[in-house]
Order: C-alpha cells, then structure tokens, then sequence
C-alpha cells in the first residue's frame, strides 16, 4: 500500500509540476508536449493519428482535440496519407519544431530537479525495469 499511495501521490505532484511549467513557458498541455515530441522523433516528423493516439496512450477523439488546438496554434497540420486516403497523418511544423526547442529545456529541468537528480543510477533502474514490466502488462491485456 506505501508503494501504491508514494507512486500516486508522485506522479500527481510531478505532473501538476510539468503542467505548470508547460503552460507558463508555452502555454501548452502535457499531453500536447507530448504529441509535439513523438512528431519531432518521427521520420518526416509525421504520424498517422491513429499510431500517434497509442503512443501518448489517448482516445482517438481526445487525440483529435488536442490535435485541432496544436493546429489552431500552428504548431501542427493534418495531411492526407499518400498510401490510404482514409489516413490522416498529423505533421510538425516549423513553427512547432520551434516551440518544442524552446519549451523542452524547462520541461527538462523540471523531470530532471524532481524525478531524475533524486535517484541514485541503481534507484533509476530498478524504477525504469518496474515501470517497464508494468506497461507491457497493461499494453497485453
């Protein structure tokens, strides 16, 4: 029961952190970050939306909200998949590379004061292979 209420009551706390961070840097959302990042990592900094909304573990229709505020911002537009007109794929704009390079540093120093730097190297690890072992549990069933 320690483990469960230290792991909730952490990741509350470090995700109010990120979020304020977040939206006084960029006046981003997390989950909005989190989009802009996957898309900054993906060949030709595009992805389908349906892949995207399993990467950052969202509802297709949470993915699509995000997405039409991140275009409102032109951070991010939508294309037509070459390969299947039905596809749309979310694509990341220069305007949005930039917003990402200035808003990571923060974001950054926040993971790193509250979460990284307060773990010893074996502490990260063992914390790293728990949280492995727990999504490829909930990802399989």
């Amino acid at each position: 029961m320690a483990a469960w209420r230290a792991f909730l009551s952490t990741s509350h706390l470090l995700e109010r952190r990120i979020e304020e961070q977040l939206k006084s840097a960029a006046g981003l959302t997390h989950p909005q970050y989190e989009i802009l990042v996957r898309l900054s990592e993906a060949p030709g900094r595009q992805m389908r939306m349906t892949e995207l909304a399993r990467g950052v573990i969202v509802s297709k229709s949470a993915l699509t909200y995000q997405i039409t505020q991140l275009e409102k911002a032109g951070l991010v537009e939508r294309a037509t998949c070459p390969s299947d007109d039905r596809g749309v794929l979310a694509v990341l704009t220069e305007a949005g590379l930039r917003c990402l390079e200035r808003v990571a540093p923060g974001h950054l120093e926040v993971v790193r004061s509250y979460l990284i730097d307060r773990l010893s190297r074996d502490e990260l690890r063992t914390v790293t292979t728990a949280m492995q072992k727990t999504e490829q549990a909930l990802r399989s069933s």
